[in-house]
């Protein structure tokens, strides 16, 4: 199990005992230590460009730099104050952000992190109390604000007309860049099922290759079964087409999943979930309301320079 930034607190200054410290030959020590497999030291944050004990093990340094216990003299390098080497020579089990909130600097740090730029104070104890990392609590937020986004936009599609469906998926195609123009989605699409299908889409811009689709607005509840992939699978044979995309607000059976995939997998199952995820992956029904940019030190810059 990768441990949380505080608990990694005293063991990165205790890495330092030896003298000056590379990070990256901290984190390998300490990735011995807490036993950690190839597969948690290679588990990622979900921006894909961090591993997530290495950003941890940051943190924790940085906290500690911030109390005034570690200080970096080169690139790339931490090593003890003075401070943090008679800290290690007491009997001391623990370093948290509790612990750190003794040095008038951590305080200090708190104080301009939780401060507008009106200079109005802001409560952080949520993040100090916390074991996950400032920007790890700022994703899981950024998680359930999409969670209720989407559940919100799957009730809306779900009480809309069904020709408000169709334009949504006809949308949805051309911003995931399927088809060529609105006006030749909306021919294919926006009229009644012929034979098991709803309509059908270019897969490029030039109508060399098709996709067929079909679209079920249903409620809560009303699951799409094996029958309906049967039929959808039936007229994708009737045009000898070679792939289908099946779209529901709802969900599928097990045995219409199981179907999909005796089938081959030649046919796309889109529920209502990740129907939802996509339109707001694809701002389909939905807009940026605000744009965060969170950025992290280039370690690189500054181990070999500008």
């Amino acid at each position: 199990m990768i441990p949380d930034y505080q608990t990694l607190m005293l063991p990165v200054l205790q890495c330092a005992e030896g003298g000056p410290l590379h990070t990256k030959d901290a984190i390998e020590r300490l990735a011995k230590k807490y036993d950690l497999s190839a597969e948690e030291r290679a588990n990622l944050l979900p921006s894909g460009k961090q591993r997530t004990f290495d950003n941890r093990v940051n943190w924790a340094k940085s906290y500690l730099k911030q109390a005034g216990l570690v200080r970096y003299p080169s690139r790339g390098v931490f090593e003890l104050t003075e401070e943090g080497s008679r800290l290690l020579s007491t009997d001391i089990t623990r370093i948290d952000n509790n612990f750190l909130r003794r040095y008038e600097s951590f305080q200090a740090f708190q104080s301009r992190k939780g401060s507008t730029s009106d200079g109005d104070d802001q409560d952080v104890s949520v993040i100090e109390n916390s074991d996950s990392t400032p920007d790890e609590i700022l994703r899981d937020a950024h998680r359930k604000i999409n969670s209720a986004l989407a559940a919100e936009l799957l009730e809306r599609v779900r009480s809309s007309p069904p020709e408000f469906f169709e334009l949504l998926i006809v949308d949805l195609l051309l911003a995931m860049g399927y088809g060529g123009t609105s006006e030749d989605a909306a021919r294919a699409l926006g009229q009644s099922g012929d034979n098991g299908v709803d309509g059908v889409v270019d897969q490029d811009p030039l109508g060399v290759d098709q996709i067929y689709v079909q679209a079920k607005r249903y409620a809560e509840g009303n699951n799409v079964g094996a029958g309906d992939i049967r039929d959808f699978f039936g007229a994708l044979n009737l045009k000898k087409a070679q792939k289908g995309l099946f779209f529901t607000t709802s969900a599928f059976s097990p045995s219409a999943t199981q179907t999909a995939k005796d089938l081959g997998m030649r046919i796309v199952l889109i529920d209502g979930i990740q129907l939802s995820k996509l339109m707001i992956r694809y701002n389909i029904g939905c807009r940026d309301e605000e744009v965060l940019h969170l950025k992290r030190v280039d370690d690189e810059f500054f181990e070999t320079g500008a």
